[in-house]
């Protein structure tokens, strides 16, 4: 049998009918990843020689009778969480020889559920890129198109996945960075509710692995199936055992809805700030058409969504406020010149960017507290929908743009150029609340492109989208390898 492109849950069942070892499974992906991956660049940091001794040790394990969920299964583990014995760099060339001595939670989870981790995925310079390159370990590119990005901050993980370089990995997501890479890669990506998997040693390089709540960022399961997210996310799911693990379990409530023709969904594709492009509305209308013929009730406005553009400036002010935090002090006070010359009439992105950078603390909080009305808002718009399904980049993957400076790139929709972070603003809509968002494929481009649709749910029922996924992958389909022939749209 051919596994490239094998789910995590078929391998686990080849696995227990002993149709194939870990020992097999690794060494098929180590020698694809040797052969294809010069082209691709995904595996920034291998882990070969490790990976085969953790094979071998799943085999003997299994011999012995014992099961866990990823029991001798292959997996890659973005390159910015602590790995111990290899470098975490965040792709800064100050920190290429950082080795952190133990493993973040999440890599620990792994390998206590039995997954063999074949190496780092790259990511771009400090995670902070739509795109996936670095000084130290080169550009990545997009399986389906070279000479165009697989997103970042996740793009490697992304890239390996779609390259069938392992069955399963793990990202984080403070700006899209699981869901932009895994709709310009065509596969599936999960961003939990914001808080619920631990993230302790997913840090910047020489920082120490503490504990910590952070705003806006999470981390999450990525993988090529809908059923793969679910397993993975029962595996990173939980408190830290050094803050609230010590008094608290966790269980994820079911989803609201088994049948596809019994949710009742919200489709958006119009952002008052930014246009979607024309191959993601159809990815959308794909979808929305899909859970219409199914039974779904289908509505395309509601009352009770926040506001839109309210919400975009609350986001990318909250975002950009920790951006600078670290920045030196006289570039810091040339942000506060800048900021202090600005209209009081100038309410476009760019202009909440440069305030979020100098957001005060005062600031903070009062955006915060506008934040929790927002919360409130998505509470009660819960109450009458299911899921929110959207977009997640106004476009598919663009190509590779590496201009130093960032406010001088731009992106293309349809022909018409717009500031490049301007694109963020759907995937911030689910992450300033904190709400959970499942990233799908819904179909190609004209261009052959694969294109996804996000699908937002309610606070800590993380099972909802991620069932609605699995719904929809059996109606329109799933994950397809690069380059195969794209079946017909609805």
């Amino acid at each position: 049998m051919e596994w490239k492109y094998q789910t995590a849950e078929n391998l686990a069942a080849a696995l227990r009918a002993g149709e194939v070892t870990s020992a097999e499974l690794t060494d098929d992906a180590i020698a694809r990843i040797e052969r294809d991956d010069k082209a691709i660049n995904a595996i920034c940091m291998p882990d070969f020689d490790r990976a085969r001794v953790a094979a071998q040790a799943a085999d003997q394990a299994r011999a012995r009778g014992e099961k866990r969920p990823l029991l001798g299964i292959p997996v890659t583990v973005k390159e910015s969480y602590n790995v111990a014995g290899l470098p975490t760099t965040w792709g800064i060339p100050l920190h290429r020889n950082h080795l952190p001595a133990e493993d973040a939670v999440q890599v620990s989870r792994l390998r206590a559920a039995g997954a063999v981790v074949l190496g780092k995925t790259n990511v771009p310079l400090g995670l902070q890129d739509v795109q996936s390159f670095n000084e130290l370990y080169g550009t990545t590119n997009n399986p389906w198109d070279h000479g165009r990005t697989p997103g970042g901050s996740s793009g490697g993980s992304a890239a390996a996945l779609a390259s069938g370089f392992g069955a399963l990995s793990i990202g984080s997501d403070l700006a899209g960075s699981l869901r932009t890479p895994a709709h310009f890669c065509g596969v599936y990506a999960h961003k939990p509710t914001l808080g619920l998997a631990a993230s302790r040693g997913m840090v910047p390089p020489s920082t120490p692995a503490l504990p910590a709540d952070l705003d806006l960022a999470v981390v999450g399961p990525m993988a090529r199936s809908a059923r793969d997210l679910t397993l993975l996310l029962d595996v990173m799911a939980g408190p830290d055992p050094l803050t609230l693990g010590i008094a608290h379990q966790l269980t994820l409530p079911p989803s609201r809805h088994e049948r596809l023709g019994d949710f009742r969904v919200l489709v958006l594709d119009t952002h008052p700030l930014i246009p979607s492009g024309s191959a993601v509305r159809a990815g959308v209308a794909r979808v929305a058409n899909a859970l219409a013929d199914s039974g779904a009730r289908v509505e395309r406005h509601s009352p009770l969504l926040p506001d839109l553009t309210e919400a975009a400036m609350l986001y990318t002010q909250l975002l950009f406020s920790g951006s600078s935090a670290y920045f030196p002090v006289e570039a810091y006070e040339q942000l506060r010149t800048r900021a202090a010359g600005l209209s009081t009439d100038d309410r476009s992105l760019d202009a909440a960017r440069l305030r979020g950078m100098v957001l005060s603390h005062r600031d903070w909080i009062e955006a915060n507290s506008r934040r929790e009305l927002h919360r409130h808002s998505w509470r009660q718009l819960f109450t009458e929908f299911d899921a929110v399904v959207c977009p997640i980049t106004p476009t598919p993957a663009f190509p590779h743009d590496h201009n130093p400076d960032p406010r001088e790139r731009r992106i293309d929709i349809d022909g018409v150029e717009y500031p490049y972070f301007d694109q963020l603003v759907w995937a911030g809509l689910p992450t300033m609340p904190g709400l959970p968002a499942t990233a799908v494929p819904a179909g190609r481009s004209p261009k052959g492109l694969p294109v996804g649709v996000q699908l937002i749910g309610p606070m800590y029922e993380d099972r909802t989208p991620l069932r609605l996924a699995e719904l929809l992958e059996q109606e329109i389909g799933g994950f397809q390898a690069p380059n195969t022939v794209p079946g017909p749209a609805r």
